[in-house]
């Protein structure tokens, strides 16, 4: 007798026959629908959305203003492409951005599609503006999942595993790591790039340091409040330009519109994505105007970079944050969250650290505390039972343990508790033998 399948089993027998393995997702199911910060599956199941799809949807699923301007636009004009008759949202766009992205400097904007792209296209225009050929980025970065940007990017595997060799020129050196790094985490990272610079590459021949102000995939490893200041310091010593790597940190996630706030610290460059078009595809460059426009007339571009939806999408997204005083609300919410996970730290052992900025909040799961080895198993079940439990929550971290939060900024309180119970009840449930009892 014939078995009915449901529907997801039959999306993902198509799954395994069509979609590549190296593809990889970080929960069972397929969604269907999504709204504020609930997503929905195929089932019909119901799941409060600690991810945000990566940090994408700040201002939450399917909000009624960029809805309304996705389809506003769809209705005018789609894609007449930037480089044949720039779209009047492209130019709007960049202005915005411009005004938006720190420093009182005068600046300039291009619009790509994706955050690698943004990382690319950065290190184009300050290898452009230099004249030099080398790049620097750290340990435990993220950047992108492109050639450059695999290269720049500080984690072996999954990202960067058979897909060598990379590109030339790139150095890494560490980041300031306050957990892991024994003595003062800033000065053993800058004594990493003097390190360099006498055995590697000489400083004259770096074009950019790119740096994530808050690393992101890296497990919202926040560095101390003195290490931006002091990178700048060496960069401006020996005319590199400072790239803030702002594609999952920017947009109020980290209490900020962008996390280099507050750090006293101007880039040179930022790269954004990620929540910038509230769903659509859209990155941006963002820089001093006469770096920018270092590159000759059609040097720079893409075929999509600047779609006049996704433009306008970003700028409905823009209004949102303004309208609604998102960063602020990320205060609030990672205040609610970071005392939840301070009480949870002391009740469970295997929380070496809470941390983080803003919405922006991460603890670290290890064995033991003394020795702070890693338990990426343990991470691997906790984030199970919450899926089991209802909720979307990812890792991160070079080891794969750490366990992060990325709801959307609109989310509500009611739903907020909601799924902090879950994943309490996730941690209870796997830390029952290691509890700390009073």
């Amino acid at each position: 007798m014939a078995t009915t399948m449901t529907p997801t089993e039959q999306l993902q027998a198509a799954r395994d026959q069509f979609v590549p393995r190296g593809l990889a997702s970080a929960m069972p199911g397929f969604a269907a629908e999504a709204h504020g910060a609930t997503v929905t599956d195929v089932e019909g199941r119901s799941f409060i959305d600690f991810a945000a799809g990566i940090s994408v949807m700040n201002v939450g699923h399917d909000h009624p203003r960029v809805r309304a301007a996705i389809l506003e636009q769809v209705a005018r004009l789609v894609h007449p492409a930037a480089q044949v008759m720039m779209p009047e949202v492209y130019v709007r766009l960049a202005q915005r951005l411009c005004e938006v992205t720190p420093g009182d400097h005068a600046k300039k904007a291009m619009i790509v599609n994706t955050g690698a792209e943004a990382v690319e296209n950065a290190a184009k225009i300050a290898r452009s503006f230099t004249g030099r050929p080398a790049l620097v980025s750290f340990h435990n970065a993220f950047h992108g999942r492109t050639l450059l940007g695999l290269s720049l990017t500080g984690k072996a595997a999954p990202y960067k595993q058979d897909f060598g060799p990379f590109a030339p020129e790139v150095y890494q050196v560490p980041f300031p790591y306050p957990y892991r790094t024994p003595g003062n985490a800033t000065d053993v990272a800058l004594a990493g790039l003097d390190a360099l610079f006498h055995a590697a590459v000489s400083p004259d021949r770096v074009a950019a340091v790119i740096v994530e102000p808050i690393q992101g995939e890296g497990g919202f490893v926040v560095p101390p409040a003195d290490f931006l200041p002091r990178l700048a310091e060496v960069c401006r010593e020996h005319g590199i330009l400072l790239i803030a790597d702002e594609v999952q940190s920017g947009f109020g996630r980290a209490g900020r519109m962008f996390a280099i706030e507050g750090s006293g610290v101007d880039a040179d460059i930022v790269t954004m994505a990620k929540s910038l078009g509230g769903g659509m595809p859209i990155g941006a460059v963002v820089g001093r105007a006469e770096v920018m426009d270092a590159p000759t007339a059609g040097g720079l571009g893409g075929t999509f970079a600047g779609n006049a939806v996704a433009c306008a999408a970003a700028l409905a997204v823009l209004d949102v944050m303004a309208e609604e005083d998102l960063p602020a609300r990320a205060l609030r919410v990672g205040a609610t969250v970071r005392a939840r996970m301070e009480a949870w730290q002391e009740r469970f052992p295997a929380i070496g650290e809470v941390r983080g900025a803003g919405a922006m909040m991460a603890i670290e799961l290890v064995r033991d505390r003394a020795t702070r080895e890693p338990d990426p198993a343990l991470t691997a079940e906790v984030l199970h039972l919450c899926h089991e439990g209802g909720l979307i929550v990812l890792k991160a971290g070079l080891h794969d343990n750490v366990v992060r939060l990325l709801m959307p900024l609109t989310i509500a309180d009611a739903e907020l508790e909601e799924g902090l119970l879950i994943l309490e009840g996730a941690l209870a449930s796997t830390n029952h033998n290691r509890e700390v009892t009073k």
